[in-house]
């Protein structure tokens, strides 16, 4: 016998339940069916699979290593037939769909707005994740059209074969957010030392961030106390006085948090759209960079380093 997919999806469901009787209500088929499959299976690779107990079914050292094995096959597989459904439900609608993937990002509003002023007609959708390789591996499995994502310096994305990738900025600096009370908050660049005695906060599941901060510290001769949270964790803390934490220079002004540039710059990020080869990118890409110019032009703080730096995000289209 021949292992097809659906083999190694009654394994995995085998596996995940730890029941015959609970896999075969998960697989939509008898207990007696599914047992006579794993015996077949099993006869197959000349060995057993599962140790059946009294507790339930548990796989074997050769269960294991066939699983480990069989797990991408199936995702793949799922991913596969998700695409092609995507797509064959878009042909039937018969129109137009964008689907657009970003990491956390001020743009991502304006960018929208601009595309749907473009593009009328088109549905767009948007899918916003902390990891920047979680989007691209959904680019790439034909899940995304496109995607904005940025590469923390110093912790290059391993990018998929065929993706095109086009670079929106070569390096925008990360800012510092901190309370509006701080002593720093009253510089208009703020030194590493002056945060020296500061609990960092860094998002750990953004691709990259936790590895380039420890990297900029380090190279300072620092070494804080850090936390480790989400974004609206660290607003709420760095309001409150109880941490400072990198923020992007497109972030808006607020009465109760001060953003400051960093001497000297020393964290950045590449901003890049990946896309799927021979997707039409051009408006896409377009209406992205002038929502990025638009958000530039409206955080104060960005503005003003801009002009310093003489960028031409500096100036209106």
């Amino acid at each position: 016998m021949d292992l097809e997919v659906r083999h190694l999806k009654a394994l995995c469901a085998i596996a995940d339940t730890g029941s015959l009787h609970q896999a075969a209500r998960r697989l939509g088929v008898s207990q007696p069916a599914l047992t006579t499959q794993l015996q077949r299976i099993e006869r197959t690779m000349g060995a057993e699979l599962f140790r059946r107990e009294r507790t339930g079914c548990r796989p074997t050292l050769l269960g294991r290593a066939l699983l480990s094995r069989a797990r991408p096959l199936v995702d793949g597989m799922s991913t596969l037939v998700g695409a092609a459904m995507a797509e064959a439900e878009a042909a039937r609608a018969g129109g137009l769909g964008l689907r657009i993937g970003s990491t956390a990002s001020r743009v991502i509003g304006g960018w929208l707005r601009r595309l749907r002023v473009r593009l009328p007609g088109t549905d767009i959708s948007l899918k916003v994740d902390v990891s920047a390789r979680a989007l691209l591996a959904a680019v790439a499995a034909g899940r995304l059209d496109v995607a904005f994502v940025h590469e923390v310096e110093g912790s290059p994305l391993t990018v998929p074969d065929g993706l095109v990738q086009r670079v929106l900025l070569e390096r925008e600096p990360q800012f510092i957010s901190l309370s509006r009370d701080h002593p720093a908050a009253g510089h208009p660049v703020v030194d590493l030392d002056d945060l020296a005695t500061d609990r960092w906060m860094v998002d750990p599941s953004v691709d990259g961030e936790w590895d380039g901060v420890r990297r900029v510290l380090g190279a300072a001769g620092l070494d804080p106390p850090v936390l480790h949270g989400d974004y609206l964790t660290a607003a709420s803390l760095v309001v409150l006085g109880e941490a400072v934490a990198p923020c992007q220079p497109t972030s808006g002004p607020r009465d109760d948090m001060a953003i400051r540039p960093l001497r000297g710059d020393p964290l950045a990020v590449r901003l890049l759209l990946v896309s799927r080869p021979g997707a039409d990118t051009e408006a896409v890409y377009a209406e992205l960079e002038a929502a990025y110019r638009d958000a530039a032009q409206q955080a104060e703080v960005y503005h003003r380093w801009l002009l310093r730096h003489r960028s031409p995000l500096a100036h209106a289209a």
